[in-house]
């Protein structure tokens, strides 16, 4: 089938208004904001040398964190600002998805506003200036009936350079709970859908242009004096405001949220999860792509309502805890210190993801290594790659102390893109997952540990203390604990690491609840 026929457009489509509705709702008011606050201060500080240094100084270092550390950072600001409100006034916000990537993209989007605001009104000839003194007209005015208006065009351009850099940007508000177009972009990415990176893509760059050329017309008003073409240019934004708005306002209350994070796995889990509950007849939604830290934490404050974890994360991420325990005691010790957080560990799924290290089955047998303890003396003459988040996870800590590893490289990179690095050469070991499909695909060999260094990764499903006594919610669930095998999530994982149709993460669903539902 030819990818411009392939049905996966129709399941990006049908998508297009969620996705692009939310991404326009927080790319406008971040825009919005960020005007609110550069604007008078560009005013404020455009004829005081040193404020105005520290103030462009300030938004420029902003602009050098990488949009995804800016947005993962105000999360955990926001819980604990809303911990403090709670404390202190009874009244407590929501610190996930629209508001910390609302806060975050206004941030980036101040320092062209800023910049061309003050180019801008410094730009002004001072005889003009001089001249309104000379008509009587005060500070005040002179702003308003001449400053401003002069200034317009270039402050038109730095406002255009922002809501690009903000609508682009906010691609990568998916880990941190807001839907965007980056839904698309992270979805395709873990799922290998290239149909859906390719929408994402093309999507906010459209989005991006229109919202461009809108402005553009604003600014060729202001310029020109053309009342209708600045007309023109804001009865765009605010249809394309309206046109996200209506579809938001009617729609009706999401149900049951599914939480999953940002690997194929996931996605799947959480679409066999939304699918079972929808099958009970309850209502349920899904919102993929969350942060590993951030998805526990919208858990327990009710920001989803369930989702799969596994338990050596919870027990070095949440717990800190260094120490390993058999399966059993970990699992008991780990249900009972969620307990006193009101979280429920409803049961495990029948499966363990854990992390290892891997490499090609054949140079292994070459070098004669069949564990971890055997890597050690090659380790130095090898290279080894991760996900984004390993090396810096307490399980390559544990690693490397337990079997004192030193590597002559280590590299982060995409996970699937991992295992065809390792089967290729280009990398010689991967700290891989046990349930991956990939390995055998590959023809690798996952490497033993003989010293237990990592804990158990028990696939456990998690229920937000609000859904603690939902009967309902746990009856549609129970059918899934302890029905699905390491081989068949292998299975299921290796099938919606394809490249078609049947790839989906519903598609792989439907057949994993067909293979387990029969057990």
């Amino acid at each position: 089938m030819s990818f411009i026929g392939d049905p996966r457009w129709g399941e990006a489509l049908s998508h297009l208004p969620d996705y692009l509705g939310n991404h326009v709702r927080v790319s406008l008011a971040a825009l919005a904001l960020g005007l609110i606050v550069s604007l008078p201060l560009a005013i404020l500080t455009r004829n005081r040398p040193a404020p105005r240094g520290i103030l462009l100084a300030l938004a420029s270092i902003v602009q050098t964190v990488p949009g995804l550390a800016l947005l993962a950072l105000f999360y955990p600001l926001l819980l604990a600002a809303a911990s403090v409100s709670l404390a202190l006034f009874g009244a407590s916000f929501s610190a996930f998805g629209f508001l910390p990537a609302m806060l975050a993209l206004a941030l980036y989007s101040m320092l062209p506003v800023l910049r061309n605001g003050i180019t801008g009104l410094n730009g002004i000839d001072p005889a003009l200036i001089e001249a309104t003194k000379g008509v009587g007209m005060t500070a005040r005015q002179s702003l308003v009936m001449v400053e401003l208006p002069l200034a317009l065009p270039v402050m038109m351009a730095g406002i255009r350079t922002a809501a690009v850099w903000v609508i682009g940007t906010a691609t990568l508000s998916t880990p941190i709970g807001q839907t965007s177009l980056g839904n698309y972009i992270f979805a395709g990415l873990q799922t290998q859908n290239w149909v859906f990176v390719l929408s994402g893509c093309v999507a906010s760059a459209l989005l991006a242009l229109a919202v461009d050329q809108l402005l553009g017309l604003i600014e060729n008003g202001l310029r020109l004096r053309s009342r209708l073409r600045s007309g023109l240019g804001a009865a765009g934004i605010l249809a394309l405001v309206a046109a996200t708005l209506v579809p938001w306002m009617a729609r009706s209350s999401p149900g049951y949220v599914v939480g999953a994070k940002t690997f194929a796995e996931q996605y799947v889990l959480s679409a066999l999860l939304r699918e079972r509950l929808q099958a009970s007849g309850l209502p349920a939604t899904a919102r993929s792509g969350l942060g590993s830290s951030v998805i526990f934490q919208a858990l327990k404050a009710g920001d989803i309502d369930l989702y799969v974890d596994y338990s050596g994360t919870l027990w070095a991420n949440q717990l800190h805890r260094t120490d390993i325990k058999p399966r059993a005691e970990l699992l008991a010790e780990l249900k009972a210190s969620l307990a006193k957080e009101n979280v429920t560990l409803l049961g495990e799924l029948g499966f363990e993801n854990a992390y290892a290290l891997v490499m090609p089955k054949q140079r292994a047998e070459a070098l004669g290594i069949h564990s971890i303890a055997d890597l050690v003396g090659h380790a130095s003459t090898m290279s080894i790659a991760g996900d984004y988040e390993f090396f810096s996870r307490p399980e390559w800590a544990a690693l490397q102390k337990a079997y004192g590893l030193q590597f002559r490289a280590q590299r982060q990179m995409q996970p699937d893109f991992m295992y065809a690095a390792v089967a290729s050469g280009e990398i010689d070991v991967i700290a891989g997952y046990t349930s991956d499909g990939l390995i055998a695909k590959y023809d690798l060999v996952v490497l033993d540990d003989p010293r237990n260094a990592i804990p158990p990764y028990d696939a456990i499903l998690l229920l937000a203390p609000k859904r603690t006594g939902d009967e309902q919610l746990q009856a549609a669930l129970k059918p899934l604990l302890g029905k699905i095998d390491i081989a068949t999530m292998r299975e299921a994982n290796l099938r919606a690491a394809g490249n078609d149709a049947t790839s989906s993460p519903d598609v792989v669903a439907k057949w994993l609840w067909e293979k387990i539902g029969k057990r």
